[in-house]
Protein backbone atom coordinates (compact mmCIF):
# COMPACT_ATOMS: atom_id res chain seq x y z
CA UNK A 1 0.00 0.00 0.00
CA UNK A 2 1.35 3.37 -0.89
CA UNK A 3 2.09 5.89 1.81
CA UNK A 4 -1.02 8.06 2.18
CA UNK A 5 -0.70 11.70 1.22
CA UNK A 6 -1.63 14.51 3.56
CA UNK A 7 -3.30 16.23 0.63
CA UNK A 8 -5.62 14.19 -1.61
CA UNK A 9 -5.38 16.80 -4.38
CA UNK A 10 -1.68 16.08 -4.76
CA UNK A 11 -1.96 12.25 -4.73
CA UNK A 12 -1.74 11.96 -8.50
CA UNK A 13 1.43 14.05 -8.61
CA UNK A 14 3.09 12.00 -5.87
CA UNK A 15 2.19 8.66 -7.43
CA UNK A 16 3.53 9.72 -10.82
CA UNK A 17 6.71 10.97 -9.16
CA UNK A 18 7.21 7.64 -7.37
CA UNK A 19 6.64 5.75 -10.57
CA UNK A 20 8.93 8.00 -12.59
CA UNK A 21 11.77 7.91 -10.07
CA UNK A 22 11.41 4.29 -8.94
CA UNK A 23 14.73 3.22 -10.47
CA UNK A 24 16.78 6.03 -8.95
CA UNK A 25 18.77 4.88 -5.90
CA UNK A 26 17.51 6.65 -2.81
CA UNK A 27 14.20 7.73 -4.31
CA UNK A 28 11.15 7.68 -2.08
CA UNK A 29 8.97 4.66 -2.70
CA UNK A 30 5.50 3.84 -1.49
CA UNK A 31 5.23 1.83 1.70
CA UNK A 32 3.25 -1.24 0.75
CA UNK A 33 1.69 -3.80 2.99
CA UNK A 34 -1.96 -2.79 3.14
CA UNK A 35 -4.71 -4.61 1.30
CA UNK A 36 -7.24 -1.83 1.70
CA UNK A 37 -7.04 1.99 1.75
CA UNK A 38 -7.46 3.79 5.09
CA UNK A 39 -10.79 5.16 6.18
CA UNK A 40 -11.70 8.46 4.57
CA UNK A 41 -12.03 10.09 7.98
CA UNK A 42 -8.27 9.84 8.47
CA UNK A 43 -7.54 11.98 5.37
CA UNK A 44 -7.61 15.76 5.89
CA UNK A 45 -10.29 17.65 3.98
CA UNK A 46 -9.27 19.76 1.02
CA UNK A 47 -10.78 22.92 2.54
CA UNK A 48 -8.83 22.41 5.79
CA UNK A 49 -5.57 22.06 3.89
CA UNK A 50 -6.30 25.19 1.86
CA UNK A 51 -7.04 27.20 4.99
CA UNK A 52 -3.77 26.12 6.59
CA UNK A 53 -1.87 28.10 3.95
CA UNK A 54 1.01 25.60 3.98
CA UNK A 55 2.89 24.73 0.83
CA UNK A 56 3.11 21.14 -0.30
CA UNK A 57 6.83 20.46 0.11
CA UNK A 58 6.66 17.30 -1.96
CA UNK A 59 5.06 19.15 -4.88
CA UNK A 60 7.66 21.93 -4.69
CA UNK A 61 10.44 19.37 -4.71
CA UNK A 62 8.96 17.71 -7.81
CA UNK A 63 8.69 21.04 -9.64
CA UNK A 64 12.29 21.94 -8.82
CA UNK A 65 13.65 18.66 -10.19
CA UNK A 66 11.31 18.02 -13.13
CA UNK A 67 13.53 19.83 -15.65
CA UNK A 68 16.88 18.84 -14.18
CA UNK A 69 17.86 16.88 -17.26
CA UNK A 70 17.33 19.89 -19.54
CA UNK A 71 20.13 21.93 -17.96
CA UNK A 72 23.21 22.34 -20.10
CA UNK A 73 21.63 21.53 -23.48
CA UNK A 74 22.70 24.88 -24.91
CA UNK A 75 26.30 24.28 -23.83
CA UNK A 76 26.34 20.98 -25.67
CA UNK A 77 25.11 22.65 -28.84
CA UNK A 78 27.88 25.26 -28.62
CA UNK A 79 30.53 22.59 -28.04
CA UNK A 80 29.47 20.77 -31.19
CA UNK A 81 30.73 23.72 -33.29
CA UNK A 82 34.26 23.71 -31.80
CA UNK A 83 36.80 22.02 -34.14
CA UNK A 84 38.86 19.21 -32.54
CA UNK A 85 41.66 17.07 -33.94
CA UNK A 86 41.56 13.26 -33.83
CA UNK A 87 44.79 13.25 -31.76
CA UNK A 88 43.23 15.50 -29.10
CA UNK A 89 40.12 13.35 -28.94
CA UNK A 90 42.13 10.13 -28.57
CA UNK A 91 44.47 11.49 -25.91
CA UNK A 92 41.56 12.91 -23.91
CA UNK A 93 39.66 9.62 -24.10
CA UNK A 94 42.75 7.68 -23.00
CA UNK A 95 43.26 10.00 -20.04
CA UNK A 96 39.62 9.58 -18.97
CA UNK A 97 39.84 5.79 -19.20
CA UNK A 98 43.12 5.67 -17.21
CA UNK A 99 41.70 7.96 -14.53
CA UNK A 100 38.53 5.85 -14.26
CA UNK A 101 40.59 2.67 -13.91
CA UNK A 102 42.65 4.17 -11.08
CA UNK A 103 39.50 5.32 -9.27
CA UNK A 104 37.85 1.90 -9.59
CA UNK A 105 40.99 0.15 -8.32
CA UNK A 106 41.24 2.49 -5.32
CA UNK A 107 37.54 2.02 -4.58
CA UNK A 108 37.87 -1.78 -4.71
CA UNK A 109 40.85 -1.69 -2.33
CA UNK A 110 38.93 0.52 0.10
CA UNK A 111 35.88 -1.76 0.04
CA UNK A 112 38.03 -4.85 0.60
CA UNK A 113 39.78 -3.22 3.56
CA UNK A 114 36.51 -2.12 5.11
CA UNK A 115 35.01 -5.59 4.65
CA UNK A 116 37.92 -7.17 6.51
CA UNK A 117 37.68 -4.67 9.37
CA UNK A 118 33.92 -4.82 9.73
CA UNK A 119 32.15 -7.35 11.97
CA UNK A 120 28.70 -6.27 10.82
CA UNK A 121 26.66 -7.98 8.13
CA UNK A 122 27.11 -5.93 4.99
CA UNK A 123 24.04 -4.08 3.76
CA UNK A 124 24.41 -2.57 0.28
CA UNK A 125 23.42 1.05 0.23
CA UNK A 126 23.26 3.86 -2.28
CA UNK A 127 22.74 6.48 0.41
CA UNK A 128 25.85 7.49 2.32
CA UNK A 129 24.82 8.14 5.91
CA UNK A 130 21.31 6.76 5.40
CA UNK A 131 22.15 3.07 5.38
CA UNK A 132 19.65 0.71 6.90
CA UNK A 133 17.61 -2.43 6.35
CA UNK A 134 15.09 -0.38 4.36
CA UNK A 135 17.80 0.38 1.82
CA UNK A 136 18.74 -3.27 1.59
CA UNK A 137 15.15 -4.23 0.91
CA UNK A 138 14.60 -1.69 -1.84
CA UNK A 139 18.09 -1.11 -3.28
CA UNK A 140 19.28 -4.66 -3.66
CA UNK A 141 21.65 -3.93 -6.57
CA UNK A 142 24.47 -6.28 -7.39
CA UNK A 143 24.08 -8.40 -4.25
CA UNK A 144 25.01 -12.05 -4.59
CA UNK A 145 24.32 -14.76 -1.99
CA UNK A 146 27.43 -16.16 -0.26
CA UNK A 147 28.67 -19.63 -1.06
CA UNK A 148 26.81 -22.51 0.52
CA UNK A 149 28.11 -23.58 3.92
CA UNK A 150 27.48 -26.89 5.68
CA UNK A 151 24.99 -27.06 8.51
CA UNK A 152 26.54 -27.00 11.99
CA UNK A 153 24.78 -29.43 14.28
CA UNK A 154 26.99 -28.79 17.32
CA UNK A 155 25.47 -27.08 20.31
CA UNK A 156 26.63 -23.49 20.97
CA UNK A 157 28.72 -22.66 23.99
CA UNK A 158 27.06 -20.49 26.61
CA UNK A 159 28.94 -17.38 27.80
CA UNK A 160 29.57 -17.27 31.55
CA UNK A 161 27.42 -14.16 31.96
CA UNK A 162 24.43 -16.06 30.53
CA UNK A 163 25.01 -19.29 32.42
CA UNK A 164 23.29 -18.07 35.60
CA UNK A 165 20.33 -16.74 33.62
CA UNK A 166 20.04 -19.98 31.68
CA UNK A 167 20.00 -21.92 34.93
CA UNK A 168 17.03 -19.82 36.15
CA UNK A 169 15.14 -20.51 32.92
CA UNK A 170 15.81 -24.24 33.14
CA UNK A 171 14.55 -24.25 36.70
CA UNK A 172 11.28 -22.52 35.72
CA UNK A 173 10.72 -24.66 32.62
CA UNK A 174 11.52 -27.97 34.32
CA UNK A 175 8.85 -27.77 37.00
CA UNK A 176 5.65 -29.81 36.69
CA UNK A 177 3.77 -26.57 35.97
CA UNK A 178 5.64 -23.61 34.57
CA UNK A 179 4.99 -20.38 36.46
CA UNK A 180 3.95 -18.14 33.54
CA UNK A 181 4.42 -14.90 35.48
CA UNK A 182 7.94 -15.90 36.49
CA UNK A 183 8.75 -16.91 32.90
CA UNK A 184 7.53 -13.55 31.63
CA UNK A 185 9.59 -11.72 34.23
CA UNK A 186 12.75 -13.60 33.20
CA UNK A 187 12.04 -13.22 29.47
CA UNK A 188 11.54 -9.45 29.49
CA UNK A 189 15.28 -8.77 29.44
CA UNK A 190 16.00 -11.41 26.81
CA UNK A 191 15.87 -15.21 26.56
CA UNK A 192 19.03 -17.36 26.25
CA UNK A 193 19.25 -19.06 22.87
CA UNK A 194 19.04 -22.70 24.10
CA UNK A 195 15.67 -22.18 25.82
CA UNK A 196 14.18 -19.58 23.46
CA UNK A 197 12.18 -22.06 21.30
CA UNK A 198 10.41 -23.63 24.28
CA UNK A 199 9.90 -20.28 26.00
CA UNK A 200 8.36 -18.73 22.88
CA UNK A 201 5.96 -21.64 22.46
CA UNK A 202 4.76 -21.30 26.05
CA UNK A 203 4.58 -17.48 26.04
CA UNK A 204 2.62 -17.46 22.77
CA UNK A 205 0.05 -19.88 24.20
CA UNK A 206 0.94 -22.72 21.83
CA UNK A 207 2.37 -24.98 24.56
CA UNK A 208 0.59 -25.57 27.89
CA UNK A 209 2.31 -24.77 31.17
CA UNK A 210 1.93 -28.38 32.31
CA UNK A 211 5.05 -30.35 31.40
CA UNK A 212 3.09 -33.62 31.10
CA UNK A 213 0.73 -32.14 28.49
CA UNK A 214 3.40 -30.66 26.22
CA UNK A 215 4.40 -33.73 24.21
CA UNK A 216 0.79 -34.82 23.48
CA UNK A 217 -0.12 -31.23 22.56
CA UNK A 218 2.77 -30.89 20.13
CA UNK A 219 1.95 -34.20 18.45
CA UNK A 220 -1.74 -33.33 18.12
CA UNK A 221 -1.19 -29.78 16.79
CA UNK A 222 1.48 -30.83 14.30
CA UNK A 223 -0.78 -33.58 12.94
CA UNK A 224 -3.63 -31.10 12.77
CA UNK A 225 -1.55 -28.66 10.70
CA UNK A 226 -0.55 -31.28 8.16
CA UNK A 227 -4.18 -32.37 8.05
CA UNK A 228 -4.95 -28.82 6.89
CA UNK A 229 -2.26 -29.18 4.23
CA UNK A 230 -3.81 -32.39 2.92
CA UNK A 231 -7.30 -30.91 2.99
CA UNK A 232 -6.80 -27.38 1.69
CA UNK A 233 -3.48 -26.85 -0.07
CA UNK A 234 -4.65 -28.36 -3.34
CA UNK A 235 -7.35 -25.66 -3.55
CA UNK A 236 -4.73 -22.93 -4.15
CA UNK A 237 -5.30 -23.10 -7.92
CA UNK A 238 -9.08 -22.89 -7.68
CA UNK A 239 -10.58 -19.67 -8.99
CA UNK A 240 -11.76 -18.40 -5.60
CA UNK A 241 -8.31 -18.85 -3.99
CA UNK A 242 -6.03 -18.30 -6.98
CA UNK A 243 -5.49 -14.56 -6.40
CA UNK A 244 -4.59 -15.14 -2.74
CA UNK A 245 -1.98 -17.74 -3.56
CA UNK A 246 -0.59 -15.64 -6.42
CA UNK A 247 0.00 -12.72 -4.06
CA UNK A 248 1.71 -14.99 -1.53
CA UNK A 249 3.86 -16.48 -4.28
CA UNK A 250 4.91 -12.98 -5.39
CA UNK A 251 5.66 -11.64 -1.90
CA UNK A 252 7.76 -14.48 -0.50
CA UNK A 253 10.86 -14.03 -2.74
CA UNK A 254 10.92 -10.33 -1.74
CA UNK A 255 11.06 -11.23 1.95
CA UNK A 256 14.46 -10.67 3.63
CA UNK A 257 16.29 -10.46 0.27
CA UNK A 258 19.72 -10.14 1.91
CA UNK A 259 19.40 -13.27 4.08
CA UNK A 260 20.45 -16.24 1.91
CA UNK A 261 18.29 -19.00 3.38
CA UNK A 262 15.08 -17.16 2.48
CA UNK A 263 16.00 -17.40 -1.18
CA UNK A 264 16.10 -21.21 -1.02
CA UNK A 265 13.19 -22.88 -2.78
CA UNK A 266 12.65 -25.27 0.14
CA UNK A 267 12.13 -22.38 2.58
CA UNK A 268 9.88 -20.47 0.18
CA UNK A 269 7.64 -23.52 -0.25
CA UNK A 270 7.34 -23.84 3.55
CA UNK A 271 6.26 -20.20 3.81
CA UNK A 272 3.77 -20.63 0.96
CA UNK A 273 2.04 -23.46 2.80
CA UNK A 274 2.00 -21.63 6.15
CA UNK A 275 0.59 -18.39 4.71
CA UNK A 276 -1.95 -20.02 2.40
CA UNK A 277 -3.42 -22.26 5.10
CA UNK A 278 -3.66 -19.32 7.50
CA UNK A 279 -5.32 -17.12 4.86
CA UNK A 280 -8.12 -19.52 3.92
CA UNK A 281 -8.78 -20.34 7.59
CA UNK A 282 -9.13 -16.61 8.41
CA UNK A 283 -11.42 -15.20 5.70
CA UNK A 284 -12.17 -12.03 7.71
CA UNK A 285 -8.78 -10.68 6.72
CA UNK A 286 -7.33 -13.19 4.31
CA UNK A 287 -3.72 -12.72 3.28
CA UNK A 288 -2.37 -9.17 3.51
CA UNK A 289 1.11 -8.05 2.55
CA UNK A 290 3.14 -7.84 5.75
CA UNK A 291 1.82 -11.02 7.31
CA UNK A 292 4.57 -12.92 5.49
CA UNK A 293 7.19 -11.09 7.59
CA UNK A 294 5.59 -12.26 10.82
CA UNK A 295 6.45 -15.91 10.15
CA UNK A 296 10.18 -15.18 9.87
CA UNK A 297 11.20 -14.80 13.55
CA UNK A 298 9.38 -17.99 14.56
CA UNK A 299 10.91 -19.94 11.69
CA UNK A 300 14.42 -18.73 12.53
CA UNK A 301 14.14 -19.38 16.28
CA UNK A 302 12.75 -22.89 15.81
CA UNK A 303 15.35 -23.66 13.13
CA UNK A 304 18.19 -22.60 15.46
CA UNK A 305 17.03 -25.27 17.91
CA UNK A 306 18.62 -27.78 15.52
CA UNK A 307 21.55 -25.93 13.92
CA UNK A 308 24.20 -23.43 15.02
CA UNK A 309 24.77 -21.42 11.84
CA UNK A 310 24.69 -17.63 11.59
CA UNK A 311 21.59 -17.36 9.43
CA UNK A 312 22.12 -13.66 8.67
CA UNK A 313 25.39 -14.29 6.86
CA UNK A 314 25.72 -18.02 6.11
CA UNK A 315 24.00 -19.73 3.22
CA UNK A 316 23.47 -23.14 4.80
CA UNK A 317 21.63 -25.72 2.70
CA UNK A 318 18.53 -26.72 4.65
CA UNK A 319 17.96 -29.77 2.46
CA UNK A 320 20.60 -31.43 4.67
CA UNK A 321 18.09 -31.44 7.54
CA UNK A 322 15.82 -34.49 7.96
CA UNK A 323 12.30 -34.02 6.59
CA UNK A 324 10.78 -34.75 10.00
CA UNK A 325 12.75 -31.84 11.48
CA UNK A 326 11.59 -29.49 8.74
CA UNK A 327 7.99 -30.58 9.30
CA UNK A 328 8.27 -29.80 13.02
CA UNK A 329 9.69 -26.34 12.32
CA UNK A 330 6.95 -25.62 9.77
CA UNK A 331 4.03 -26.70 11.98
CA UNK A 332 5.32 -24.89 15.08
CA UNK A 333 5.90 -21.70 13.06
CA UNK A 334 2.32 -21.84 11.75
CA UNK A 335 0.70 -22.21 15.17
CA UNK A 336 2.81 -19.55 16.87
CA UNK A 337 2.19 -17.07 14.05
CA UNK A 338 -1.54 -17.82 14.34
CA UNK A 339 -1.46 -17.08 18.08
CA UNK A 340 0.31 -13.79 17.42
CA UNK A 341 -2.19 -12.72 14.74
CA UNK A 342 -5.14 -13.56 16.99
CA UNK A 343 -4.13 -10.55 19.09
CA UNK A 344 -3.60 -8.07 16.23
CA UNK A 345 -6.01 -9.27 13.55
CA UNK A 346 -7.71 -5.86 13.35
CA UNK A 347 -4.44 -4.67 11.79
CA UNK A 348 -5.31 -6.71 8.70
CA UNK A 349 -9.11 -6.62 8.38
CA UNK A 350 -10.93 -4.27 5.99
CA UNK A 351 -9.50 -0.71 6.07
CA UNK A 352 -6.99 -1.91 8.68
CA UNK A 353 -8.55 -0.01 11.62
CA UNK A 354 -6.03 -1.38 14.12
CA UNK A 355 -3.11 0.20 12.30
CA UNK A 356 -4.92 3.52 11.85
CA UNK A 357 -5.70 3.73 15.57
CA UNK A 358 -2.09 2.93 16.48
CA UNK A 359 -0.75 5.55 14.06
CA UNK A 360 -3.06 8.17 15.55
CA UNK A 361 -2.02 7.12 19.06
CA UNK A 362 1.66 7.40 18.07
CA UNK A 363 1.02 10.90 16.75
CA UNK A 364 -0.64 11.94 20.01
CA UNK A 365 2.16 10.42 22.08
CA UNK A 366 4.93 12.19 20.14
CA UNK A 367 3.00 15.45 20.51
CA UNK A 368 3.28 15.07 24.29
CA UNK A 369 6.86 13.79 24.64
CA UNK A 370 8.69 15.65 21.84
CA UNK A 371 7.03 18.91 20.82
CA UNK A 372 9.92 20.20 18.60
CA UNK A 373 9.88 16.99 16.53
CA UNK A 374 6.09 17.01 16.25
CA UNK A 375 6.08 20.66 15.12
CA UNK A 376 8.87 20.02 12.61
CA UNK A 377 6.94 17.16 10.99
CA UNK A 378 3.81 19.32 10.88
CA UNK A 379 5.65 22.25 9.29
CA UNK A 380 7.05 20.01 6.57
CA UNK A 381 3.67 18.33 5.95
CA UNK A 382 4.99 14.89 6.93
CA UNK A 383 2.06 12.69 7.95
CA UNK A 384 2.69 9.95 10.51
CA UNK A 385 0.87 7.45 8.29
CA UNK A 386 3.48 7.98 5.57
CA UNK A 387 6.31 6.43 7.59
CA UNK A 388 4.78 4.65 10.62
CA UNK A 389 2.26 2.55 8.68
CA UNK A 390 5.04 0.08 7.91
CA UNK A 391 6.21 0.15 11.53
CA UNK A 392 2.79 -1.04 12.63
CA UNK A 393 2.09 -3.36 9.72
CA UNK A 394 5.43 -5.18 9.92
CA UNK A 395 6.17 -4.69 13.64
CA UNK A 396 9.42 -2.82 12.84
CA UNK A 397 10.83 -5.85 11.03
CA UNK A 398 11.76 -3.76 7.98
CA UNK A 399 13.53 -1.19 10.16
CA UNK A 400 15.90 -3.35 12.24
CA UNK A 401 18.06 -6.43 11.56
CA UNK A 402 16.60 -9.88 12.08
CA UNK A 403 18.77 -10.56 15.16
CA UNK A 404 17.26 -7.45 16.78
CA UNK A 405 13.71 -8.51 15.89
CA UNK A 406 14.23 -11.80 17.70
CA UNK A 407 15.46 -9.99 20.82
CA UNK A 408 12.58 -7.49 20.59
CA UNK A 409 10.05 -10.31 20.39
CA UNK A 410 11.44 -11.84 23.60
CA UNK A 411 10.04 -8.79 25.36
CA UNK A 412 6.86 -8.52 23.28
CA UNK A 413 5.89 -12.05 24.23
CA UNK A 414 6.60 -11.44 27.89
CA UNK A 415 4.30 -8.39 27.93
CA UNK A 416 0.52 -8.62 28.16
CA UNK A 417 -0.65 -7.75 24.61
CA UNK A 418 2.92 -6.87 23.72
CA UNK A 419 2.42 -6.93 19.96
CA UNK A 420 -0.70 -4.77 20.18
CA UNK A 421 -0.09 -2.33 23.06
CA UNK A 422 3.58 -2.25 24.04
CA UNK A 423 4.59 -1.97 20.39
CA UNK A 424 3.11 1.54 20.34
CA UNK A 425 5.54 2.71 23.04
CA UNK A 426 8.45 1.00 21.29
CA UNK A 427 7.59 2.90 18.08
CA UNK A 428 7.41 6.18 20.02
CA UNK A 429 10.82 5.52 21.62
CA UNK A 430 12.16 4.49 18.21
CA UNK A 431 11.09 7.76 16.56
CA UNK A 432 12.25 9.83 19.53
CA UNK A 433 15.69 8.17 19.32
CA UNK A 434 16.18 9.63 15.84
CA UNK A 435 14.66 13.01 16.71
CA UNK A 436 17.91 14.94 16.23
CA UNK A 437 18.47 13.45 12.78
CA UNK A 438 14.92 14.31 11.72
CA UNK A 439 15.31 17.90 12.92
CA UNK A 440 18.46 18.27 10.80
CA UNK A 441 16.50 17.34 7.67
CA UNK A 442 14.94 20.57 6.43
CA UNK A 443 12.44 19.39 3.83
CA UNK A 444 9.73 16.79 3.26
CA UNK A 445 11.81 14.63 0.97
CA UNK A 446 14.80 14.48 3.31
CA UNK A 447 12.72 13.63 6.38
CA UNK A 448 10.73 10.89 4.69
CA UNK A 449 13.79 9.38 3.02
CA UNK A 450 15.58 9.23 6.35
CA UNK A 451 12.62 7.72 8.22
CA UNK A 452 12.23 5.01 5.59
CA UNK A 453 15.95 4.14 5.65
CA UNK A 454 17.02 4.42 9.28
CA UNK A 455 20.68 3.62 10.13
CA UNK A 456 20.12 0.51 12.22
CA UNK A 457 22.05 -2.16 10.31
CA UNK A 458 24.76 -2.18 13.02
CA UNK A 459 22.31 -2.66 15.91
CA UNK A 460 22.59 -5.53 18.37
CA UNK A 461 20.98 -6.50 21.69
CA UNK A 462 22.44 -3.46 23.47
CA UNK A 463 20.58 -0.97 21.26
CA UNK A 464 17.35 -2.96 21.57
CA UNK A 465 17.75 -3.01 25.35
CA UNK A 466 18.06 0.79 25.41
CA UNK A 467 15.02 1.13 23.14
CA UNK A 468 12.93 -1.15 25.34
CA UNK A 469 13.95 0.74 28.48
CA UNK A 470 12.73 4.01 26.96
CA UNK A 471 9.51 2.32 25.80
CA UNK A 472 8.89 0.98 29.31
CA UNK A 473 9.24 4.48 30.76
CA UNK A 474 6.64 5.76 28.28
CA UNK A 475 4.32 2.89 29.11
CA UNK A 476 4.72 3.59 32.83
CA UNK A 477 3.79 7.25 32.28
CA UNK A 478 0.91 6.88 29.83
CA UNK A 479 -0.53 3.33 29.67
CA UNK A 480 -2.41 3.57 32.98
CA UNK A 481 -3.34 7.22 32.43
CA UNK A 482 -4.53 7.46 28.80
CA UNK A 483 -6.17 10.85 29.43
CA UNK A 484 -2.68 12.32 29.76
CA UNK A 485 -2.40 11.90 25.99
CA UNK A 486 -5.23 14.42 25.57
CA UNK A 487 -3.59 17.78 26.01
CA UNK A 488 -5.59 20.11 28.21
CA UNK A 489 -6.70 23.35 26.67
Amino acid sequence: MSAISSNPVKDTNKQSFWKKESNVPGSIKPVYGAQHPPLHESIPKKEEKMRSGKKDAFHDFENKTSDAWDDGDDDLLLMSNIPMSIRDVQSTARAVIDNHSRQQKAKSETQRTNALKSHVTAVPSALSGHAGPGVGVRLNYGWQPPKSTPIKFSKPTIPDREAAKLEKFNSVLAGPNTDLDELRKLSWSGIPKPVRPTSWKILSGYLPCSVDRRAPTLERKRNEYFGFIDQYFETRFQEMHESTFRQIHIDIPRMNPLIPIFQQLLVQEIFERILYIWAIRHPASGYVQGINDLVTPFFVVFLLEYIDNDLESENCDLTELPQDTLNIIEADSYWCMSKLLDGIQDNYTFAQPGIQMKVNALKGLIKRINVPLYDHLEEQNVEFLQFSFRWMNNLLMREIPLRCTVRLWDTYQSEQNGFADFHLYVCAAFLDRFSGDCLREKDFQGILMFLQNLPTHHWHDEEIGELLAEAFKLKFMFADAPNHLNKKS
